[in-house]
């Protein structure tokens, strides 16, 4: 295989915190390399010092001769007062590339200054740019930000099918999956590599913590050892025991590395939250000839966790900003249930003080939160969150974008709400983060919407969708996205297979507008999966019952002792209230029927 570019010992320092050291990698034609790390470890950094617009301690970045490099920077700036076609520099012969990609991207006015549009649609830009290019190398920095799944699905496939190198930091693991040949990890200050695609890589890395716990738990044994003999030693050590002190910290630093920080589990029971939660009554808006939404009932379930998937433009953040009431929608209203405690996490992110500690910026919220009955300082709730303690102590400003966009995250949640609403959480956060956040959303007894472009996050953490599909058009989807897309893919199979039947205009119209999604004034039916909850909460219930009963005859018996008194209680109290949030469910699932 022909390398076009070998990386040897590079070592990235500021200041006192080491970014990565001794670092060794290469890429050759046809590998597509995805780069997985946590917030500030570097990944931005390093794919700089590739493209030469950072500076490095030691070691080389060595190109082939003449190799075409694209590298789309996370943040792209341009010249001021140029076009969006100047902006794309398209030789000749790329011309009616450059107009498809911009097409496929929806960047539609190519005569509009860059300066004047949006930073999504800047980045949309950038990355037209960088393909239009024809480059041998393609470096990319968190791509499918800014773009909705359409987009991403396009993306995902002209990268899979070109014969290009890739080096790409994304959060979307469907991406990483689809597209990458090999996954390089950073982890605290290392490079890992995993010949594979993103399930190759956690099965892999699985083994590899697995391994490295061994270790550590067999490094800890001998530090007691070892510990013992160091205290031993008088203040003026010889110079033959030099090794075995150094033998010492060795273990020291191997006992105490803590390998899966992906098995954090963090559970909220929330706030109080009633029956009532919102209902959305004969909702209109509009701006100008965009139809947001027409005349849209919706009432909202307890503990539902509802997605809402869409193309850009098609008036996902203006719905959620009309439920929380910052934007007023023409005509309607919603009615909002008096226990409900909104945690809103906006895509537009939130202005800190930089100047402020990040343990402090926490405090000034609680100094406890709640989480599944137990109190935890807001130190505990940062680690957590993978703040560490020597970071909770850094300057706000000292943090990176994701750290930012985590930190953001944690005062949300720090609050304690019992509906969260995340209108694009994922964007900015590495992967162990979404793994954290994706558990916790798991577990929140709470109820949550999620707009998102993350396909794999939605999937994880929604239990239907909404999909709004522009000019006021709503469908409701009693399934997660890929089901969904699933769906739609039988659908238009349904469709083709119709009309190579040749069937009549008439029986063709009636057809396509069966399908057609509709607003979802009407009732929902019950999904597959919510049919089997349905069933296995009927059995259920009456067994809870019939336990509860069982040991409140014991109760009255008089012949437990003590400690079965308090045992029996306890359970009790359990069985209450697992009896009546699985009877709520049953009859929220039986108006479906």
């Amino acid at each position: 295989m022909i390398s076009f570019l070998q990386i040897t010992g590079l070592t990235k320092r500021f200041g006192s915190l080491t970014l990565f050291e001794n670092i060794t990698f290469g890429i050759a034609q046809g590998d597509k390399i995805g780069l997985i790390a946590s917030n500030g470890s570097g990944k931005t950094t390093l794919l700089n010092i590739i493209a030469g617009k950072e500076d490095y301690e030691q070691g080389s970045v060595v190109f082939r001769n003449d190799l075409r490099v694209g590298y789309l920077e996370q943040e792209p700036r341009f010249a001021e007062g140029i076009s969006v076609w100047e902006a794309m520099n398209a030789p000749a012969e790329h011309e009616l590339s450059a107009r498809q990609i911009l097409s496929k991207l929806k960047v539609v006015n190519i005569e509009q200054k860059v300066d004047e549009l949006s930073g999504g649609l800047r980045k949309r830009i950038a990355l037209a740019q960088t393909l239009v290019a024809d480059p041998e190398l393609i470096i990319l920095d968190e791509p499918t930000n800014h773009l909705d799944i359409e987009m991403i699905e396009w993306l995902e496939a002209y990268l899979a099918r070109q014969s290009i190198s890739l080096l790409i930091v994304t959060h979307d693991r469907y991406f990483l999956d689809r597209v990458c040949n090999q996954i390089m990890e950073l982890d605290r200050q290392y490079i890992y590599m995993y010949r594979g695609n993103y399930a190759y890589f956690l099965e892999k890395r699985r083994e590899r913590c697995d391994a490295q716990n061994a270790e550590t738990e067999r490094a800890a044994n001998l530090l007691r050892k070892e510990l013992e003999w160091m205290r031993r030693q008088p203040q003026a050590r010889a110079t033959k025991a030099k090794a075995r002190i150094d033998s010492f910290y060795e273990l020291e630093t191997k006992a105490q590395r803590n390998e899966d920080r992906t098995a954090i589990r963090i559970e909220s029971s929330a706030a109080y939250i009633g029956n009532k939660i919102f209902s959305a009554q004969q909702i209109s808006k509009r701006f100008n000839d965009t139809v947001i939404t027409d005349r849209f009932d919706y009432t909202f379930a307890r503990y539902e966790k509802l997605g809402i998937v869409g193309n850009n433009g098609t008036g996902k953040s203006t719905f959620i900003k009309m439920l929380l009431g910052e934007v007023m929608p023409d005509s309607g209203h919603f009615d909002v249930g008096e226990t409900i405690r909104f945690g809103y996490y906006s895509q537009d992110g939130i202005a800190f003080d930089e100047q402020i500690k990040v343990i402090d910026l926490i405090r000034n919220i609680a100094e406890y939160v709640n989480l599944n009955g137990a109190s935890i300082s807001a130190s505990q709730f940062l680690n957590h969150f993978l703040f560490p303690p020597e970071r909770q102590y850094d300057y706000v400003f000292r943090l990176s974008g994701g750290e930012k966009r985590r930190l953001y995250l944690c005062t949300v949640l720090m609050r304690n709400p019992n509906f969260l609403v995340l209108d694009e959480p994922t964007n900015d956060l590495d992967i162990v983060t979404l793994n954290i956040l994706e558990d916790y959303l798991a577990a929140f007894r709470g109820c949550l919407i999620v707009v998102s472009h993350d396909r794999y996050f939605t999937d994880k953490v929604v239990d239907h969708i909404l999909v709004f599909h522009g000019q006021g058009i709503i469908q409701d989807f009693p399934g997660n996205y890929s089901q969904y897309r699933q769906w739609k893919k039988e659908q238009e199979q349904e469709q083709l297979q119709s009309a190579s039947n040749r069937i009549s205009p008439k029986d063709k119209a009636g057809a396509t507008a069966e399908r057609q999604p509709k607003n979802i004034a009407a009732k929902r039916k019950l999904s597959f999966k919510e049919q089997y909850e349905y069933k296995e909460l009927d059995a259920q219930i009456p067994l809870l019952e019939a336990e509860k009963a069982h040991l409140e005859s014991l109760l009255n018996s008089g012949t437990l002792s003590p400690s079965d008194l308090i045992a029996h209680s306890q359970r009790i109290a359990v069985l209450i209230d697992e009896i009546d949030l699985k009877s709520i469910r049953w009859l929220e699932l039986a108006e479906l029927l």
